[in-house]
């Protein structure tokens, strides 16, 4: 094969994989930026706010704010829940925690079937109530953490698609740059090559 058409094939070869890379890149870039604008919106229109700072000082076992809590919760004190990392801290060590501390460790389906089993008792009944509450809260807070995940890694999905789109281009830059110095008439293997006369054999 001539040493010009191995190098366009090559190059044409980079030029087209440059474009698929940055094309790739921009989709995956477009796929972040709805995931994190949809799980921003969709929080804050449920007006979740952290508790003040004033309530994390006061941190007390057996109260709203104990002090598990705080390594995660502290730093968001008093902001409104808009990002998945703070679904994530909500959910795991707010609602979680407060769910585990009431009765039957505030799982559903345990409470649920005692309720069942007791249908008078209106107080496990009210307790029905605020464990499907507060693990349907917690459930659709996890969820909206999720997406933003995928979102974190479609960015850097896209910013990797975008930097190996840059290598390549450049790449492509050198072989033509190669192939506008390369004689016509050069072959990739010649005749006397080591390489070609093994594959002859």
């Amino acid at each position: 094969m001539k040493r010009r058409t191995f190098d366009s094939i090559l190059s044409l070869g980079g030029v087209v994989l440059t474009v698929v890379l940055i094309v790739a890149g921009g989709l995956l870039m477009w796929g972040y930026t709805f995931a994190n604008g949809q799980v921003h919106n969709q929080l804050a229109e449920q007006q979740i706010t952290f508790p003040t700072a004033t309530a994390f000082a006061n941190a007390k076992p057996g109260t709203e704010i104990t002090p598990g809590m705080l390594p995660y919760l502290q730093k968001y004190a008093g902001q409104p829940l808009t990002t998945g990392a703070q679904a994530e801290a909500y959910a795991d060590h707010f609602i979680a925690v407060h769910l585990s501390e009431m009765p039957l460790g505030g799982v559903y389906s345990k409470v649920s079937a005692a309720s069942l089993a007791a249908p008078t008792n209106a107080k496990l009944a009210a307790e029905v109530q605020t464990v499907f509450r507060g693990t349907t809260l917690r459930g659709l807070l996890l969820e909206a953490y999720a997406f933003s995940k995928f979102g974190q890694i479609a960015l850097i999905a896209g910013i990797c698609s975008f930097v190996l789109a840059g290598i390549m281009a450049l790449l492509s830059v050198f072989g033509f740059v190669h192939l506008r110095r390369t004689q016509e008439d050069e072959e990739v293997l010649t005749s006397t090559h080591p390489l070609r006369e093994l594959v002859a054999s």
